[in-house]
């Protein structure tokens, strides 16, 4: 017999395995913003490493994170393009 315990992990794990991520690498609807993340808050590789949140210094023009189009030019010191 399964217990309680087991049948509630089991259902709150399915629901994070059938949700899809709010920025989907692939998604259109988004862009990324250089310029403007937070030390270790970056999104996916910068030039200094290989996987997300590894970046070492706040608004390195290196770094970006995904925001929604139209965005990011209006944040400041955001860009579209890394330097």
């Amino acid at each position: 017999m399964i217990s309680k315990t087991a049948l509630i992990a089991a259902a709150i794990g399915s629901l994070f395995v059938a949700a899809e991520p709010v920025f989907a690498a692939d998604d259109a609807n988004t862009e990324k913003c250089y310029g403007v993340a937070k030390a270790g808050k970056n999104d996916c590789a910068g030039a200094a490493h290989a996987c997300a949140g590894q970046s070492k210094k706040d608004a390195s023009t290196k770094e970006f994170v995904k925001v929604p189009k139209g965005t990011c030019e209006r944040l400041v010191g955001g860009t579209l393009q890394s330097k």
